[in-house]
């Protein structure tokens, strides 16, 4: 069932797709899938408030009729809408339930002011959707030059999702099918997706490290700062054994991946005590700075070699000053990895992916790398395969990080040649992903594939992490057995002279004319001296 509501939701764009590229009509989808599902929820949640039978109200249509009868009760009315913000946060008026605006659409009397009202009512009355559907452009031009084509637009999607059911369905599968269309449209998007979508094995890989350890544990903290569609935070509750008490913390630029995240762990079913999210620049001010500001797990995919303001003031700041210098203006990788660690806890752990530049180039960077391994902060250094991710081709590195550890060796991975070839992106498998997690367990030297280093070697080499540096994996040549090779020249040169020799006995034989004499005795030299 998963895999056929993926595809409906999916084919419910087809009207947007014509218009606009994947970037943009992800936000019309998205939104209204998730309108769709704080609407059907909440007649669903309904039905149970109410004490009446389920076999009475199995419906959308019989739920809704409930709802109005319900409301209609002046009495009891407030106490309802009280109850239902109370279990849900939210309430809908009747009006604008999506079914009902879905069946506007049915009968061609649907007006996009319906929507945009039903919009507002939630973001105005509920600080949770404030902003939420800003992104669901209902002027926007591409859907339509006039206000009858933009109705004529959204009208088909309506129709589309109205036909889908979000809600009956075992375990997290709304929130699974709106991952799959993030990572559809990331897909789609290709370059323009970079900014909000860790490709799902990746993240599934990271969240498998930094639980490791932790999975007992109850109030389980993680952190992203860059947190994009919030999919790598989210991940990380599957190997926990108290998923529904972890705490979601996590900071995004843009206010349309922002909102996005926020819908996802809303559509995962996170409660809104449960996360603390905000819209903001992640190393331009610190953020948190009251408690919690430390967690179990910090896990990040910042943009790649960023630009940013290193002024110097930030030599001041308590997430970079033990470190002497600050990352580069054009590139900001340090600084993001050394904000993310400043705020995990002594016992956390933190894994953080980057391009390969952190791990050798110098100057201010060497500075950092050197002061972080000499207080013995990276735990391992895992080379992916190139062209994993969407808007680059190059190949990168995941870094884990602890704190407090007694010793100061580093474990290198390189798994840069272990993936599946894909038409636009390169892929890993869950053998690849399992081989990387046991070398992780494992902690020890694997020839071609792992190295644990000492601290020695890495101050014999300078503070390069440069993976080949320690992991070798070129093939080795087989060794030359000269024997053979001399015995193998002897019966080429043996067999060069018996050709010759019979070459040199059929030209002797040849009758030629005359003028043609010098021509043969030149011949016949070549071959005298040849021998």
């Amino acid at each position: 069932m998963g895999v056929e509501l993926n595809q409906r939701l999916f084919s419910a764009a087809d009207s947007l797709r014509s218009k606009m590229d994947a970037s943009e009509y992800k936000n019309y989808l998205l939104g209204l899938i998730f309108y769709k599902y704080l609407s059907d929820n909440l007649l669903d949640k309904l039905v149970d408030l109410s004490g009446e039978a389920r076999t009475e109200y199995d419906t959308i249509e019989k739920q809704t009729a409930l709802y109005r009868e319900l409301l209609s009760d002046e009495e009891t009315k407030d106490d309802l809408i009280a109850t239902l913000v109370d279990t849900l946060g939210y309430d809908i008026e009747p009006d604008y339930l999506f079914n009902i605006l879905a069946k506007q659409a049915k009968q061609n009397t649907f007006q996009l002011k319906d929507l945009r009202d039903g919009f507002l009512q939630l973001s105005t009355k509920y600080d949770q959707f404030n902003g939420l559907f800003d992104d669901v452009d209902l002027e926007s031009k591409k859907l339509g030059s006039d206000d009858q084509q933009r109705n004529i637009t959204i009208t088909e999607v309506l129709k589309k999702l109205n036909d889908i059911d979000v809600l009956g369905h075992e375990g997290d599968v709304i929130g699974d099918a709106y991952e799959f269309l993030i990572g559809e449209f990331a897909s789609e998007a290709g370059k323009k997706a970079g900014e909000f979508y860790t490709p799902h094995m990746v993240s599934d890989m990271m969240a498998q490290i930094v639980a490791l350890g932790q999975e007992e544990k109850n109030l389980f903290s993680v952190f992203d700062p860059t947190m994009g569609s919030g999919s790598l935070m989210l991940n990380v509750r599957h190997y926990l054994n108290n998923p529904e008490t972890v705490k979601y913390h996590g900071q995004e630029l843009n206010t349309t991946t922002y909102n996005l995240a926020k819908m996802n762990l809303i559509l995962h079913g996170v409660d809104k005590e449960d996360m603390r999210l905000r819209n903001g620049d992640t190393l331009n001010k610190d953020w948190p700075s009251d408690e919690p500001y430390t967690f179990d797990s910090v896990v990040m995919n910042p943009p790649y070699s960023a630009k940013w303001s290193a002024d110097d003031t930030f030599l001041d700041d308590s997430r970079f000053n033990r470190y002497g210098k600050l990352a580069p203006k054009s590139k900001a990788d340090f600084a993001f990895l050394l904000h993310g660690y400043y705020h995990l806890k002594d016992t956390g752990t933190m894994a953080i992916v980057l391009p390969h530049g952190v791990l050798f180039r110098g100057a201010a960077e060497g500075v950092i790398r050197k002061k972080l391994l000499e207080d013995g902060s990276i735990y391992a250094v895992i080379g992916m395969p190139a062209n994993l991710f969407f808007g680059t081709s190059i190949p990168t590195t995941v870094i884990v990080l602890k704190k407090n550890r007694k010793t100061r060796d580093v474990l290198f991975i390189d798994a840069s040649n272990n993936f599946i070839n894909g038409k636009n992106q390169n892929k890993l498998s869950k053998e690849n992903i399992d081989c990387i997690i046991a070398a992780y367990k494992e902690r020890k030297t694997i020839k071609k594939y792992a190295y644990l280093a000492s601290f020695e070697d890495i101050e014999n080499s300078e503070y390069n992490l440069n993976i080949p540096k320690y992991v070798n994996t070129l093939e080795e040549e087989e060794p030359v057995d000269m024997v053979s090779v001399g015995q193998e020249m002897k019966k080429i040169r043996e067999e060069k002279q018996q050709l010759e020799t019979s070459l040199f006995e059929i030209i002797s034989s040849l009758q030629v004319k005359p003028e043609d004499q010098d021509w043969l005795k030149g011949a016949l030299e070549v071959f005298k001296h040849e021998e």
